[in-house]
């Protein structure tokens, strides 16, 4: 720490709750982005990024510095979020998955699944792991990858997260977790084991997922609103990939294959609501939209829901969509569109 650090430091564990701001807030983003890939719910990661927050202050005192501020900040939230998990009353258990579903990416199990708005990556992205990372950050949000975490052990998803994520040592995860080294690498072990064996390994997909920068990727997504909009079923499935998937968390519904999805499609254009409208947006990495509904005799439409599409090989693998939420006003999208 910086001297000036320590001078905060002093300040805050006396009580100054200013300077108990100024020493926490460079963390808030990146310690709820983890949050959320430990329980896979924006809000619940807020929820769990406050309680981080008041347990920090109310710890401060027996902060002695053997350890960054920033490990010591990660100790509490990651332990926090496995007290949450604990208690089977406040999350449900993954659901099996349905005939033919790829085990790996079937999002529709995860029913508290909710999407994280990459306004609040931007202060995160640019963090350099720890040496020991598998991943980078920003590929860590996918959804594929956040939902099979999802299917991990607490304890387990915990572990992975913080070593091939962040990057932490062994021997620093196993001081967070009260654990040993031995007991942590032998958990990281088998939580890569279990997410390569969920199918196709989510890791593998990431580079392919997480971040359509080019002009040809530009255009497939711009593509893809077109047909969607106008309803042309055709349109849209020439774009996507042979074994891609829709899905609606929460609901459990998941169509995979050309065949189902535009078997879905061609049943929800028969049902559609009048009017529908686009505002481009992104959400874990990935390209997403906000849509808005105009119901009878309005003027305006109302925000209703978000598509976050997911890309490989230049076509689209994934469609997942999520009702309106909290999380959706820190998209930078408005409420109602003209």
């Amino acid at each position: 720490m910086t001297s000036s650090e320590f001078n905060r430091l002093a300040r805050a564990q006396r009580g100054d709750e200013a300077a108990f701001e100024e020493l926490t807030t460079p963390y808030r983003h990146e310690l709820q982005l983890h949050c959320y890939r430990i329980l896979g719910s924006f809000q619940d990661a807020e929820d769990l990024l406050q309680e981080t927050l008041l347990g920090a202050w109310r710890g401060l005192e027996r902060f002695e510095g053997r350890s960054s501020l920033r490990a010591w900040l990660y100790t509490i939230a990651t332990n926090r979020c496995l007290n949450w998990l604990r208690d089977g009353r406040r999350r449900p258990q993954p659901v099996a998955a349905g005939a033919g579903a790829a085990a790996s990416e079937n999002f529709s199990e995860i029913s508290w699944l909710e999407p994280y708005p990459d306004r609040l990556l931007e202060s995160v992205v640019d963090l350099e792991p720890g040496p020991e990372a598998r991943y980078e950050a920003k590929e860590a949000v996918a959804l594929a990858f956040v939902s099979g975490l999802q299917h991990l052990p607490p304890r387990q998803r915990a572990v992975l997260v913080l070593r091939d994520v962040l990057g932490f040592h062994a021997d620093e995860v196993a001081e967070m977790l009260g654990s040993t080294p031995p007991s942590v690498n032998s958990a990281l072990q088998r939580a890569r084991s279990s997410l390569e064996s969920r199918g196709a390994s989510v890791a593998a997909r990431q580079d392919s997922i997480a971040m359509p920068t080019s002009e040809s990727e530009r255009e497939l997504v711009a593509r893809f609103a077109d047909a969607f909009l106008n309803d042309d079923v055709d349109g849209v499935l020439a774009l996507l990939t042979d074994d891609a998937v829709i899905s609606m968390p929460p609901e459990p519904l998941w169509r995979q294959g050309l065949a189902d999805v535009g078997e879905f499609l061609r049943d929800r254009s028969a049902h559609r609501f009048d009017d529908w409208r686009f505002v481009e947006t992104r959400a874990n990495g990935q390209p997403a939209f906000a849509y808005y509904l105009r119901a009878a005799g309005e003027k305006d439409y109302a925000r209703s829901g978000l598509f976050v599409l997911g890309l490989a090989e230049g076509r689209i693998a994934s469609i997942t969509r999520f009702a309106d939420g909290p999380w959706l006003a820190e998209c930078g999208v408005p409420e109602r569109v003209g």
